[in-house]
């Protein structure tokens, strides 16, 4: 059996190769058909520029040739004979990278809802990690918040901040294309200027009390001091975002005057009880039951074969795409 893989082959070098997969199957795995993956465009644009500070989890996870992704659907094909709680012919959302045809234990799969389509189920990955973010900001009634960076996660932690209840939302992010898909809510306010832009705009609209709480969801080592200054004194600041090069990374001149809490969240982390698999059924029940929209966060649908050009296009301009998509039932057989 042969499918198709994404690879990047080296820093800056994309590729789609064929590889063998052997099909026989342990007690606990599942054979999938790959039928959509999501580019996590921030993660996998840093992976394949290869540029990271040494002892970092970023120099510890990226090495050549790597396979980027992890937000897939996929069809199964077949289970392995103590596998329980998934049947050949399911859609199932797995945290794997973009390939073709590929093996998993069954534990790692969700089986996804007959309501969740192939587009919204291919969220669940950025979907878990975003509402990590917003529960390790213990959000509370009324509270006024900044998101900062509106791509794919922080498109979804601004929706989850708006669930949660707050006054007003700072949609804070210089790319008007990037603005145009936070939904159009009231109590949403969105600036089309970067962080340190912002917080004058931020200070005449809050009367001076500033956020209680930003997320800096940008992953770029200068934006945390500039976030640190949109908080009053005790407010939070949710790391979302990990940079690659943390020795360019400032706190800000007032995280210690000002009593500003500094919280980091990782996408592998569980938090007061809160499973994945709750998480990601969370989500799931605010899609089906309307509260959360995410099928206009995709802006390209593309061949896994033009992954080349899909890379070239967002390493050029990221802020012309949101969600890019392979299609993996485009590839003829």
């Amino acid at each position: 059996m042969e499918g198709w893989r994404i690879v990047f082959a080296e820093k800056e070098r994309v590729e789609v190769r064929k590889e063998a997969i052997d099909p026989a199957l342990g007690p606990t795995e599942l054979l999938c058909a790959a039928v959509c993956s999501l580019i996590s465009t921030g993660t996998e644009l840093q992976c394949l520029k290869g540029v990271f500070d040494p002892d970092t989890n970023w120099s510890g996870w990226v090495k050549y040739p790597f396979h980027p992704g992890y937000s897939m659907v996929a069809e199964v094909l077949d289970t392995g004979p103590a596998v329980a709680g998934v049947r050949k012919g399911d859609r199932v959302f797995v945290e794997y990278p973009h390939a073709q045809y590929f093996k998993t234990e069954a534990k790692h799969a969700y089986v996804l809802p007959a309501e969740i389509g192939n587009e919204q189920g291919v969220f669940y990955n950025l979907a878990k990690t975003t509402q990590l973010g917003a529960r390790r900001a213990e959000l509370r009634l009324g509270e006024t918040v900044g998101v900062i960076g509106l791509g794919l996660l922080g498109q979804l932690v601004a929706r989850y901040a708006y669930l949660s209840g707050v006054k007003t939302l700072f949609a804070i992010d210089p790319a008007e294309s990037r603005l145009a898909l936070v939904p159009d809510r009231p109590g949403i306010r969105r600036l089309a200027v970067d962080a340190g832009s912002a917080r004058e705009d931020i200070r005449e609209h809050t009367g001076g009390g500033m956020l209680d709480v930003v997320f800096d969801v940008t992953g770029h080592p200068a934006v945390l001091a500039q976030a640190t200054r949109l908080v009053k004194p005790f407010g939070r600041v949710v790391l979302l975002g990990d940079t690659a090069t943390p020795s360019k990374q400032e706190m800000g001149r007032n995280v210690v005057s000002h009593s500003v809490s500094i919280l980091g969240i990782h996408a592998l982390a569980e938090f007061k009880g809160w499973t994945h698999a709750e998480m990601a059924g969370l989500f799931a029940s605010y899609v089906v039951q309307g509260r959360m929209e995410v099928a206009s966060l995709i802006t390209h649908r593309l061949s896994p074969l033009a992954a080349a050009d899909a890379y070239g296009m967002l390493a050029r301009d990221r802020g012309s795409a949101m969600g890019v998509l392979f299609d993996w039932t485009a590839i003829a057989e």
